[in-house]
């Protein structure tokens, strides 16, 4: 584990509990779950295996789960792990849910080993490392063959974020521009250094192994979580923004521009 994911580890699991509290009530983020979680079982054959990364405190793990599929649930916070095993025994899923404490810098010292029919993160936890090429190419021993791998990643340009520059603030909205060595980031006192990666990088660095099978952009036209309460405010422009993404995700220039992107692989052979 490299000093930056100790660092990344440190933060998230001091706000376990309040990640869970603001995710629960912002209605952007729970527009992005369902659009991963849609895009994920377009693909995935119902009753598959899944290795999930930086899983957090098990919201899609729990999904998942309850969806009829097994779930093998990695982080390396271990106070995410802590709520993530108090929700899976409250669910009643220890049956279809797993966890264990791993770095996805290290999956080569992972416990449970698979192999699995599809390897999933979400929500740019794969952003904190300037590792990723080294990540991905070691996901091909994890998967059967035909396995999949979905990743919800931040890319290196975000025409909402850009469009900050108008109200002033040239430093969130220039973030990704200048990130070559990280961006740097805080939560509650702990920093810790954000890599921003376009699809051409995650598709060069799988493309011997795997066939991509769908990208798309992901709060390209809707806003990104961080605008708060915009769905709230402005209810019927908030729809229309919706029904507009859903349209264009995966056409040229919105599967490049939005907050995050959605990217599915299938394993060769």
């Amino acid at each position: 584990m490299t000093g930056n994911e100790q660092a990344a580890a440190r933060a998230f699991s001091q706000q376990a509990l309040v990640f869970d509290a603001y995710d629960a009530g912002n209605t952007i983020i729970a527009y992005k779950r369902k659009r991963v979680r849609d895009h994920v079982q377009r693909f995935l054959p119902s009753g598959g295996r899944i290795l999930e990364l930086n899983a957090g405190t098990g919201e899609d793990a729990i999904y998942f789960a309850r969806q009829g599929y097994h779930v093998h649930a990695t982080d390396i916070a271990a106070g995410m792990q802590e709520i993530l095993e108090k929700k899976v025994v409250q669910a009643g899923l220890m049956d279809r849910v797993t966890h264990e404490l791993c770095s996805f810098t290290d999956l080569a010292s992972l416990e449970q080993r698979g192999p699995y029919d599809l390897i999933f993160s979400n929500f740019a936890g794969l952003n904190c490392t300037n590792e990723l090429g080294k990540v991905l190419r070691s996901f091909a021993p994890l998967l059967k063959p035909g396995g999949q791998v979905t990743l919800t990643i931040l890319p290196d340009f975000c025409l909402w974020e850009s469009l900050l520059v108008f109200k002033g603030k040239f430093r969130t909205a220039t973030r990704r521009w200048f990130s070559g060595r990280g961006a740097r980031s805080r939560v509650e006192g702990h920093y810790f250094k954000c890599w921003y990666f376009s699809p051409g990088y995650v598709i060069k660095e799988l493309g011997d192994q795997f066939d991509l099978l769908g990208l798309e952009g992901l709060c390209t036209i809707v806003p990104p979580s961080y605008i708060e309460h915009f769905a709230e405010r402005y209810p019927k422009l908030y729809g229309r923004l919706c029904r507009m993404e859903d349209r264009w995700k995966d056409s040229w220039p919105w599967k490049y521009i939005g907050d995050y992107y959605i990217i599915s692989f299938r394993k060769k052979g």
